[in-house]
């Protein structure tokens, strides 16, 4: 009896349509969770390339060198480049496309320290610290420490719009993926409802009737799973393989955290979707279930 019920779950055809719709809403779930991390990946990489320009008086290189290596050890730093004036002169030129030798015979330009601050200090009240903490110990060696604050701001304001825009797109999600999931497997469980009740009636015990339905459960969510991340994968070669920018903002990490979330969601929800499902027959009359 045991036997033939198992066979009877493997070949169904509506376990087989569950497979595939499990995996088609995990998929839409994956794409959404890509999306966001893209969004969170590109505003990082916007706050990344601020430039922050620490200018100096004219100083011996060893001096220099002192306040490049203090910027360059504190957490907030990163990409510390120190630009002479023959430096300073090719980079402005470059921005400008102009070539000043012609009129000028001096080098106006003075010589600076530039870097750029992690992401989690790119906003008002960091960077004023920032500037605060090496003019308190580099003040009489630094005239000016400068960076685009109408651009940090624009860039801060833009991403806690964006932010708030996932978060609440995100719950909506989640929500809508976690019914249908539901409704996907009580369809498919409501197919075997005399099935489960003909075991019942036989004398087979509610944990002899469960088990195989939910060990199949487990089973079939980790397959949907398995098919909706190859599809992400896929998905998301095919676009850095178009837009080579996307494979610069990738992070490995919150991609397995996506990709196990994603499992985890197909097989919880399968697992409780299918066992209150197996009880809810179970407690039904034989009348009710026509």
């Amino acid at each position: 009896m045991a036997s033939a019920g198992k066979t009877s779950l493997k070949r169904s055809p509506n376990f087989i349509n569950s497979i595939v719709g499990v995996a088609l809403v995990l998929l839409v779930m994956g794409i959404m969770g890509w999306f966001f991390l893209y969004a969170s990946g590109m505003s990082k990489a916007l706050k990344e390339d601020v430039p922050i320009n620490a200018y100096l008086r004219t100083l011996n290189k060893d001096t220099i060198g002192q306040i490049q290596e203090y910027i360059a050890t504190q957490p907030y730093a990163k990409n510390v480049k120190y630009i002479d004036k023959e430096a300073a002169k090719k980079i402005w030129n470059a921005e400008n496309n102009e070539e000043w030798s012609k009129i000028l015979d001096v080098n106006p330009l003075p010589e600076s320290i530039d870097f750029f601050a992690k992401s989690e200090y790119v906003n008002k009240d960091s960077l004023e610290k920032i500037v605060a903490n090496i003019n308190s110990v580099y003040g009489n060696q630094i005239t000016d420490i400068k960076y685009q604050p109408s651009l940090v701001s624009n860039i801060d304001s833009k991403a806690k719009t964006l932010g708030l825009i996932f978060l609440v797109a995100g719950i909506i999600l989640s929500v809508i993926v976690i019914v249908s999931i539901d409704n996907t497997i009580r369809l498919a469980m409501f197919s075997n409802r005399f099935l489960i009740k003909t075991m019942q009636m036989v004398g087979a015990t509610r944990g002899f009737i469960s088990r195989p339905m939910t060990i199949r459960a487990i089973i079939n969510g980790m397959i949907s799973a398995t098919i909706a991340i190859i599809l992400i994968i896929s998905l998301i070669t095919w676009a850095e393989s178009l837009e080579p920018q996307l494979k610069a903002i990738r992070d490995t990490k919150l991609n397995i955290i996506l990709f196990a979330g994603m499992l985890f969601v197909g097989v919880g929800i399968s697992w409780y979707s299918t066992h209150r499902s197996v009880l809810k027959y179970l407690k039904m009359k034989l009348d009710d279930l026509y």
